[in-house]
């Protein structure tokens, strides 16, 4: 590999997503439709759609969703070099269902044992950082042990060869020991990041303070360049550490479909237009096109979009 291989490379891990067709409880759901999911996966698909090199680190077990996951990888033009087949390991499943108001949906996931929960640090790519960017979540160290050793590892990697670093918590409560844990991992991984993405609540929920400008300046204080807050509706507001602040403002959705994945989106704008060269500002408010673009759509990664459906110039 070589140091300009990828624009993006991101770790994580896919699941095969069984999104409910009609609305009701789980268990009265007889349809479903399958689909790709996962965080980082949903951001891979969102930088790649936007003609960025992107690529994906994870494990997937030798079985039908894995392979349904790598045809999928391989559809939306995501590098597969860094993914590995565990032959004892399955690969993780979820189902969702169908909010018909709009409402977050129910989510079950089914991934203990996994095959990403395997990954670990031996799973990084040798020799130089083959990318210029790298994107993280707080979901991958929430997998194992090993896997928290990786995203560490990949971090000090991307740190060394001068790329730069994203990091949305993205906190998944359930797959932590405690909110302790939880809190306090996370924000050592966030104080590795340039730029650093947390919503409100989670924002709260790890730093203690309530106001989007109070939050931003923990995450400052702690070693990240830029801070962006993501306030729902309310669009997101921005600080970096030379004093830049403001706030994008929210776009009006007609009708919100599915949740699920705007805050992928919103990682999707914002990552795609600072390797652009835009400021925190366009960023954010990219990041606000993107996520209130995918919650019209019933997929995860559906309602990402192109350049030309953006509205943007074809790259290079």
């Amino acid at each position: 590999m070589n140091d300009t291989l990828f624009d993006v490379l991101t770790v994580g891990e896919p699941m095969a997503l069984f999104m409910a067709t009609e609305p009701g409880d789980l268990h009265a759901v007889h349809d479903f439709r399958r689909a790709a999911a996962g965080a980082e996966l949903n951001v891979a698909t969102g930088l790649a759609r936007l003609g960025l090199r992107t690529g994906y680190i994870t494990r997937l077990g030798d079985d039908s969703f894995g392979r349904f996951l790598a045809n999928e990888l391989a559809r939306e033009g995501i590098d597969r070099s860094l993914v590995q087949v565990d032959a004892t390991r399955p690969t993780g499943f979820m189902l969702k269902t169908r909010a018909a108001d709009g409402s977050d949906p129910q989510i079950e996931y089914f991934r203990k044992g996994s095959a990403a929960s395997a990954l670990g640090p031996d799973d990084a790519p040798a020799g130089a950082f083959p990318a210029r960017h790298l994107h993280l979540t707080g979901i991958t160290p929430a997998l194992s042990p090993s896997a928290l050793e990786l995203v560490v590892h990949l971090a000090r990697q991307a740190r060394s060869a001068g790329a730069t670093i994203s990091f949305d918590p993205n906190l998944r409560p359930r797959l932590w020991p405690s909110p302790e844990a939880m809190a306090q991992t996370i924000n050592a991984l966030a104080a590795l990041a340039d730029t650093v993405l947390p919503g409100l609540s989670e924002g709260t929920q790890l730093t203690g303070h309530t106001t989007p400008e109070a939050i931003a300046d923990f995450y400052l204080e702690r070693g990240a360049s830029q801070v962006v807050v993501k306030l729902g509706p309310q669009g997101a507001f921005y600080k970096s550490k030379d004093g830049l602040h403001g706030i994008a403002d929210g776009i009006p959705v007609e009708r919100v479909v599915d949740t699920v994945g705007a805050g992928d989106g919103f990682a999707v704008g914002v990552v795609s237009a600072l390797l652009e060269g835009l400021d925190l500002a366009a960023a954010a408010a990219r990041g606000n096109a993107i996520g209130a673009r995918v919650v019209g759509f019933p997929g995860d990664s559906d309602g990402l979009p192109t350049r030309a459906q953006l509205g943007l110039a074809t790259t290079s």
